[in-house]
């Protein structure tokens, strides 16, 4: 004999069948109300485990006026800092009860940010979040008109538009730490790695590594080369032998920092003897580089808490009104010391 379940996915009312309640009692247990008994609301979780019920989240969202989503808009990049900051939203999403959707834009103009946003207006999204790391995209959010609550991971310098919340990790503050670190060592001739110029946090933490230079009194190296690959710091690392080694280098992340570590020790240079290496970000592997690294901590899950936070007080009706920025953190280990001379 058919059940009626074989040719349609089963609904609510199939639940509520199996189960000997009213539809109400599912609808309640699916939203997690405290007015259930336990033997009922097991009884409605074996039901919708033996029927293979799926809820439905449009009809839901029709009723409630609520979608449980938030939108995410990022680049492309598989770096590490805009891969772990999207990781980390959508973990504290979940736990949020949100659910996430994901739009990486190749390119990012405010044409395309536009076409993002459309897409997830579509969907009915309860707020956006836009990953910006890039200079141009942080500027162009506020190019573009988004008719819900949008929370921008960017630097703050960027330019606000009303509306935008715009939450980061103080680059400065950390690239700060660095180069002070350094410089209680004893160190006067600091060089740096910088990433590419496009980036926000690579220029950030070049500006902040100039400024503590001429703070001090001591003048800055020409920079040799740009970007975030291990690959660039093994270059710049043999140019640096070659033509005369500094007693430290501030990478502009962890991996230029492994890069320059490989170059050195070919060259014949130890670290932390003859140069000392700081990076930045605090990888998972940078405590078993050999010297494990001394490098820059961004919190990344916290990041991820501060944005879905931000966003759930804004959906609410009570949005921050201005930037929020979480410190960064010095890590001290291995591969840094005291100038020999």
């Amino acid at each position: 004999m058919s059940t009626g379940w074989t040719d349609r996915p089963p609904s609510m009312m199939d639940v509520a069948a199996a189960a000997g309640v009213s539809h109400q009692t599912v609808s309640r247990v699916l939203n997690g109300s405290d007015k259930v008994s336990s033997k009922t609301r097991d009884r409605v979780h074996k039901a919708i485990k033996d029927l293979g019920y799926r809820r439905n989240s449009v009809a839901r969202a029709l009723v409630t006026r609520r979608s449980g989503i938030i939108g995410i808009i990022t680049t492309t990049s598989v770096h590490h800092g805009p891969t772990s900051i999207l990781l980390a939203i959508e973990l504290a999403a979940r736990e949020a009860g949100y659910f996430t959707g994901v739009a990486p834009l190749e390119v990012t103009t405010p044409e395309s940010l536009r076409s993002a946003v459309d897409h997830f207006l579509g969907q009915a999204v309860e707020a956006v979040v836009i990953v910006a790391p890039l200079v141009e995209m942080a500027e162009e959010i506020d190019l573009v008109d988004i008719p819900v609550p949008v929370v921008a991971v960017r630097s703050p310098t960027a330019a606000q538009a009303a509306g935008v919340l715009s939450v980061s990790v103080n680059q400065e503050s950390g690239a700060r730490q660095a180069v002070h670190h350094l410089l209680e060592l004893g160190h006067t001739d600091i060089a740096h790695v910088p990433g590419p110029p496009d980036w926000s946090e690579a220029r950030a933490r070049e500006s902040e590594w100039r400024a503590v230079m001429a703070e001090a009194g001591l003048p800055t190296r020409e920079l040799l080369g740009r970007g975030w690959n291990s690959e660039v710091g093994y270059e710049v690392g043999l140019r640096l032998a070659r033509e005369g080694a500094p007693t430290a280098v501030f990478a502009g992340n962890d991996e230029l920092a492994l890069g320059l570590i490989r170059a050195f020790h070919e060259a014949g240079l130890s670290v932390p003897e003859d140069v000392s290496i700081v990076g930045f970000d605090d990888i998972p592997t940078a405590k078993f580089y050999i010297p494990r690294l001394t490098t820059v901590r961004q919190d990344f899950p916290q990041l991820g808490r501060l944005v879905v936070s931000t966003l759930v007080k804004a959906i609410e009706g009570e949005p921050s009104v201005k930037p929020i920025s979480l410190p960064a953190r010095l890590i001290v280990r291995e591969s840094t010391a005291a100038p020999r001379n």
